[in-house]
């Protein structure tokens, strides 16, 4: 295996200034530069990426902290295509992605500036953090540049992005209203994340809106996960007053709640209309059709690619401390006009 010291004894240089060839340095003559290069192709030498890393203070690598509380990895659809249209970005620039574990009981020991400064990472993604993750509050003060989707993290080197989920909440009550439904049941995750926390919000305005009734009886917590659905909906069915309408919190829940409804005889949307959150693919092929409120997942990891390396490569940049991408309205089969 070629070393650097043997570049070094061919092009008759020291290995300092062969690893200041390697790292860019301007003091080194343009003749002998090119001689340590051509030595390097012809022996097919490549410079470690750690040691490359010590010598220029940059690692070109981003860390991705990931919490999964659905026990779904990375198969999440969701997930897929956020990380997939962030990873096209910082890859277009030459960063390489190292994804942090939980695996390990040390890790759950160690907090995310530790375990990012352990790793020499140049920024931070965060995706499925709780908000009451306690050590949140570390990365949001320190100078890592940090970018989040779904969670409000807000700092001097902290920026995040998050669908308008107020705003789709609103669009899927207006849209129900508009078809003539009145009495409408909200399921979804109201406590422990921010879109859920948003789309509660979202659906309270939007009944206000449209002069409807608010029950707190009709209000159910659930993940966000199709059991999480199936299960609230049960409880739904325990009042034998049904709604006209169920807005999902997101699609998995409509999944669930559908699935529940089939089972206890109650047909959709001849019955019961449902109405979900997120358009997922997947879910575009079930039958009925699913309305929903659709999110532009791609846009999302995109737009949180350009913000994070902006900071990484500015250090003088000021981020914006939060985006929202705007939602819409995805009709399909499973809104009943009852204005008949």
């Amino acid at each position: 295996m070629v070393t650097i010291y043997d570049i070094a004894k061919k092009a008759g240089v020291s290995s300092a200034t062969v690893s200041k060839v390697l790292n860019g340095y301007a003091d080194i003559s343009f003749k002998t530069a090119e001689r340590v290069k051509k030595i390097c192709e012809v022996e097919g030498y490549r410079p470690s990426s750690v040691a490359r890393g010590l010598a220029t203070k940059k690692s070109s690598t981003i860390g991705i902290f990931f919490t999964d509380h659905l026990n779904s990895g990375f198969r999440h659809p969701f997930l897929q295509d956020v990380l997939a249209s962030f990873k096209e970005v910082v890859g277009r620039s030459g960063y390489d992605l190292i994804f942090f574990t939980d695996d390990h009981p040390d890790n759950h020991r160690m907090g995310y500036l530790e375990r990012s400064s352990y790793r020499h990472v140049e920024g931070l993604f965060l995706l499925g953090i709780s908000r009451m993750d306690q050590h949140l509050q570390r990365l949001v003060e320190c100078k890592v540049p940090c970018v989040a989707v779904d969670l409000d993290l807000i700092g001097p080197r902290s920026s995040f992005f998050a669908s308008d989920n107020r705003g789709g909440a609103i669009k899927a009550v207006d849209y129900l209203a508009e078809m003539g439904h009145k009495e409408i049941a909200f399921i979804s995750d109201i406590y422990s994340t921010f879109p859920g926390k948003e789309r509660l919000i979202g659906f309270r305005e939007g009944m206000q809106k449209n002069h409807l009734t608010i029950y707190s009886d009709r209000i159910y917590n659930s993940d966000f996960s199709e059991q999480g659905g199936y299960e609230a909906c049960f409880q739904l069915l325990e009042n034998p007053a049904l709604p006209t309408a169920i807005f999902c919190g997101c699609d998995l829940i409509a999944l669930g709640v559908m699935k529940a409804l089939h089972e206890k005889g109650v047909r959709v949307p001849e019955d019961v209309s449902v109405i979900g959150f997120d358009d997922l693919e997947l879910l575009r092929y079930i039958k009925p059709g699913l309305t929903t409120i659709g999110q532009n997942k791609e846009l999302l990891g995109k737009s949180a690619g350009v913000e994070l390396l902006k900071m990484i490569e500015n250090p003088n940049y000021y981020p914006n401390t939060s985006c929202f991408i705007e939602t819409e309205l995805v009709i399909r089969e499973t809104v009943k006009d009852v204005r008949q």
